[in-house]
């Protein structure tokens, strides 16, 4: 088994990947198709016009589009002129984003306007390029910079319960490795056709998509809006043999599947949120995969454990498989799911107190979870310690949305809480206590003008007062 990652940087990566692939497709995006090569060369132009613009090595740009051909040029370029990638959430509205881009330092940033019917303006003194009106990608000279292995690569933001986003810091090496574990456990293939509805934006996308399609030389077809009669009609025109993606995808896919032709489909990867026995069942009964892995991941870490080939339904769905080949797993005595490993971040940006309270002096990452392990060593995720919920596959925190809505003149206080829902697996309610006249509607309308769409609570109930114990401290146990 390797331990190390045979490439050093994820530029070196595309190179090779051009050189093994060659004229085979690498990227299909609506009518665009480009090369391995074709890729390649304008990775390296794209990083001349980063560099043309002033940017250096360890320079950071943030990077708020949607999945697309010019997101994957971008992000390579950047990385080969030896830049951070800051990707941001394209569902974030301006003053989350701002936060992010001005936080990480980034000296650029680069949107797709028009995606959502939304203009994606940046903070004051930070120039904002559109990847696809603005001509930038492919105008250097072609450029190549020497990356390393323990160069950082990216910071991606991720919220916590303190509630505000901190950025995840990761080297190339780290990346890769991850990348060359997770292709192994997913059973991707050369010339496998890699449909990605996981949002570049997210490490499942990002890594296990785009970074995971260059070591292996599957070819990626990135969806920017999850939509089931678009993802029915590119895996039947374009023979989509890769589908991962949260549960909502395969319940979506069954329901609509019949008639279509779906029978290159090869591979399902999903664990995002817990996933009934009978789902499993009927996606590789009723679906064509011959192959369905599960896992756990994070960002701080990337994927932990994942399922193997031959697992019965029940482990499937009910655990998310064995530690992956470098991590160690342990519980802590209060159940909380500690990892250690090659993966774990580097940590958080500028927030060295983050750091410390999330690795501990041996190495250990406290995520925050509440798990079992069952007598293979399989892990199982039983709760929360850190009281986040899960949204349609991704991560809700209550302090944060909580942050928000104290910024309405009319909420005194409030507490946020994920409660089922069919369709999302969970969405959040809230409970205020209010100071002055406004409406459940109008309080939700409110808050979707000024954060993500899965952030913003689906429900509000209005009360006189909110339980809390001793220390003054909200007890959610008694909301529902």
């Amino acid at each position: 088994m390797n331990t190390t990652a045979r490439w050093h940087s994820i530029p070196e990566l595309v190179r090779s990947a051009a050189s093994r692939f060659g004229d085979a497709e690498a990227v299909v995006d609506g009518d665009r198709r480009l090369t391995f090569a074709e890729l390649a060369e304008q990775v390296r132009r794209t990083a001349g016009a980063f560099a043309s613009a002033g940017l250096g090595p360890g320079d950071r740009v943030a990077l708020w589009a949607p999945n697309s051909a010019e997101w994957i040029v971008a992000a390579f370029g950047l990385l080969t002129a030896g830049g951070v990638l800051v990707p941001v959430n394209t569902r974030f509205r301006d003053e989350e984003a701002h936060d992010i881009v001005v936080r990480s330092g980034a000296k650029a940033l680069l949107v797709q306007n028009g995606f959502l019917d939304r203009e994606f303006a940046g903070p004051p003194g930070v120039p904002v390029i559109d990847l696809k009106t603005d001509g930038f990608l492919g105008s250097g000279e072609p450029l190549e910079r020497e990356v390393g292995e323990d160069d950082l690569a990216d910071i991606v933001f991720t919220s916590g319960t303190t509630g505000r986003p901190k950025g995840v810091m990761t080297t190339h090496g780290q990346t890769l490795r991850g990348c060359e574990e997770w292709c192994r456990l997913a059973q991707l293939r050369a010339g496998d056709r890699y449909l990605i509805v996981n949002p570049f934006f997210h490490i499942f996308g990002y890594k296990a998509g785009l970074v995971a399609s260059m070591i292996r030389g599957a070819t990626v077809l990135p969806l920017a809006v999850f939509d089931v009669e678009r993802v029915l009609e590119l895996v039947e025109k374009e023979r989509v043999t890769v589908l991962p993606g949260p549960p909502t995808l395969y319940h979506s896919l069954l329901a609509a599947a019949g008639g279509r032709d779906l029978s290159s489909l090869r591979v399902a990867v999903t664990g995002s949120a817990d996933i009934p026995v009978e789902l499993v069942r009927r996606i590789t009964a009723e679906l064509p995969f011959s192959h369905l892995m599960t896992g756990y991941g994070l960002t701080e870490a990337g994927t932990v454990t994942a399922s193997r080939p031959g697992d019965p339904y029940e482990a499937v769905a009910g655990t998310v498989g064995r530690p992956c080949e470098g991590f160690e797993i342990r519980l802590a005595d209060d159940a909380e799911v500690l990892v250690r490993g090659y993966g774990v971040m580097r940590g958080y940006l500028d927030d060295p107190a983050a750091t410390a309270e999330a690795i501990d002096p041996d190495g250990w990452l406290h995520t925050g979870d509440l798990g079992e392990l069952d007598a293979q060593g399989r892990l199982r995720i039983v709760g929360r310690k850190k009281d986040m919920f899960v949204v349609g596959g991704f991560n809700a925190y209550p302090a944060e949305i909580e942050g928000f809505l104290l910024k309405h003149p009319a909420v005194a206080q409030v507490a946020v809480v994920g409660v089922p829902d069919e369709r999302l697996g969970q969405v959040g309610k809230a409970f205020v206590v209010p100071s002055g006249e406004v409406s459940e509607a109008e309080l939700i309308a409110w808050a979707r003008e000024r954060m993500a769409g899965f952030k913003a609570p689906r429900q509000i109930e209005f009360r006189t007062e909110l339980p809390l114990n001793a220390t003054g401290k909200v007890m959610k146990d008694q909301l529902s």
